[in-house]
């Protein structure tokens, strides 16, 4: 395969993120595509994934889609044992397999962003409607002074007289 670039695509679903054990996507379908060449002792690995994924919102919890549009590239070599940084993977000589599905899934969340939101009107209302009833602060709250602060000031104006 030297110089020749062998091309492997697969069609990825539920199933795939239960059993990479996905802990921040819940789900979702992703159409994945690594380009594999070999470069003197090294193999190129060049990920494409796309798709969509199924995260919880950050403020009601439901369920909501988000598009995963990435390329990544990793280089892989033949070791002794198996070791991984960035963007490379080494792995032990007498086994010779990768398994891309733990490389695939880690680009797929760094594509989707920090912070999951519905768009404006996409939240459960009965879920916004428990946490308004439930929410600490209020108007008349905001305004109020906690008393412990009055007290301080007391003290405080008491050591500048």
């Amino acid at each position: 395969m030297k110089g020749d670039t062998a091309t492997f695509e697969c069609e990825l679903g539920n199933d795939y993120f239960e059993a990479v054990e996905a802990t921040e996507v819940k789900g979702g379908t992703l159409h994945a595509t690594v380009a594999v060449r070999k470069v003197q002792e090294v193999y190129e690995l060049n990920f494409k994934v796309l798709g969509d994924v199924i995260v919880p919102c950050d403020i009601c919890l439901g369920d909501m889609t988000l598009p995963v549009d990435t390329t990544g590239r990793v280089v892989a070599r033949l070791g002794d044992s198996y070791d991984e940084d960035e963007d490379s993977v080494t792995i032990p000589e007498d086994d010779g397999t990768l398994d891309a599905a733990w490389l695939i899934y880690e680009m797929a969340v760094l594509a989707i962003p920090t912070r999951h939101v519905h768009e404006e009107g996409g939240c459960d209302p009965a879920m916004l409607g428990k946490l308004e009833e439930l929410s600490i602060v209020s108007d008349e709250s905001a305004d109020a002074i906690d008393p412990r602060w009055s007290e301080l000031e007391r003290i405080k104006s008491t050591f500048k007289e």
